[in-house]
């Protein structure tokens, strides 16, 4: 495999190399205050990808995992291997048949809303890091309403909220007012924030939380280090089991990721198709979501595009996660053009996110203190341009499939 698609640590400058040497901490120790669970999913999810050999499936394994009804994890290794590049057709069309078999034509709409870009953490392919020179903002509670409010006349009825990962500045009860206030114009609610303990997701389910989505980025722990230098985020196995504590807080669904091309995005694929499945066993009242989100260009850095996760490539991972776990979300986010995006969930994805800003304060015209965006997103397309591209295509655009009683 080519190493282009690594992102390359010699964006470094020599001063940022000297702080980051003198204030480096051990990446799989646990700080203080962090939850630790007795959970052996970790380990699990680990193993299966220490072992896991793409290159020794061939097309027979990938035609028996195709004429399956339901597959094994052998098959969803197989169906991500090289061997399987060859059949694209027929995973499209399985994975189709498997969407619309469980989601029929109808296709979840969202637009995530961002309060808040101040970030604690070292992250060298993030325009939020804390070394990235960038305007910062966080909305205070009469703004973040004024954002809700104008998502919610677009007719949307399901928000992510997201903050950089900065306790300082993004309390947990700062979150969780957040929560409350978009609890009055939406009905669902997701969060993407930093991981916390398990008692903290409780108290921001009672706020009116619905699910989480943690990207865990690289479950390559050796790489993981390189890439997070400093912050509570440079803790890897604390990240990697934010999901389950999650669950373990109530909420009903979790969202799971790697950011395909910042190691080998096969075995990333694979060990975060198998964190899902394995945790989905464990908690099978949990509803399981994915997203396949790819590198994008970030303020201050345009060359951390990822270079061997082509279109096809792209298809390949999504395809196989749809096939792997049929009842599951996949979400199709904007760091992709409109035309791959409406190809997706003709395919195998279930939900889109339309009227995008990865900026603060964005949706609103009046509100004077803006923060940069966190990546460049590829599609720009408005709430009504989304929904009308889907009825085109003989897709349903839904706003709601959650009704509380």
């Amino acid at each position: 495999m080519s190493t282009e698609n690594h992102v390359n640590e010699s964006i470094l400058n020599d001063e940022i190399k000297e702080w980051q040497k003198k204030n480096r901490i051990d990446h799989m120790t646990y700080l203080k205050g962090m939850e630790v669970l007795e959970s052996d999913v970790q380990k699990q999810v680990i193993d299966a990808m220490n072992e896991y050999d793409y290159e020794k499936y061939t097309a027979k394994d990938v035609e028996r995992a195709l004429a399956h009804e339901s597959r094994t994890p052998e098959d969803f290794a197989a169906l991500l291997s090289p061997a399987a590049l060859p059949y694209l057709e027929q995973m499209a069309q399985a994975a189709k048949a498997e969407k619309e078999k469980h989601f029929g034509n109808g296709v979840n709409m969202f637009t995530p809303i961002y309060i808040a870009n101040y970030c604690e953490n070292f992250c060298i392919y993030c325009g939020f890091n804390c070394h990235n020179k960038i305007n910062r903002a966080k909305l205070n509670a009469q703004e973040i309403e004024k954002e809700m409010a104008a998502v919610a006349k677009t007719g949307l009825q399901e928000v992510l909220i997201l903050t950089g990962e900065s306790r300082k500045y993004s309390d947990v009860k700062y979150i969780g007012e957040a929560c409350k206030i978009a609890r009055k114009y939406f009905k669902v609610i997701g969060l993407e924030v930093y991981p916390m303990n398990s008692d903290e997701y409780a108290y921001l389910h009672e706020c009116g939380a619905d699910y989480v989505t943690v990207f865990q980025e690289s479950y390559n722990s050796d790489k993981y280090e390189t890439l997070h230098l400093a912050g509570h985020k440079r803790i890897f196995p604390y990240r990697l089991n934010a999901q389950e504590r999650a669950l373990k807080g109530g909420m009903r669904g979790v969202g799971f990721a790697a950011l395909l091309g910042l190691d080998d995005f096969r075995k990333d694929a694979f060990a975060t198709g198998m964190h899902a499945y394995l945790l989905q066993r464990k908690y099978p009242h949990a509803e399981i979501a994915f997203s396949c989100p790819r590198l994008r260009p970030i303020i201050n850095n345009d060359k951390i595009n990822p270079m061997d996760v082509h279109e096809p490539q792209l298809l390949q991972v999504v395809c196989a996660y749809r096939l792997f776990m049929p009842f599951s979300s996949i979400t199709v986010s904007t760091r992709e053009c409109s035309r791959v995006r409406d190809n997706l969930v003709n395919i195998a994805a279930t939900k889109i996110s339309a009227g995008v800003s990865t900026g603060i304060g964005e949706h609103v015209e009046e509100i004077e203190n803006k923060g940069d965006d966190q990546f460049e997103i590829s599609d720009g397309r408005s709430v009504e341009e989304v929904y009308e591209a889907l009825l085109d295509e003989g897709l349903q655009p839904v706003m709601n499939d959650y009704v509380y009683v």
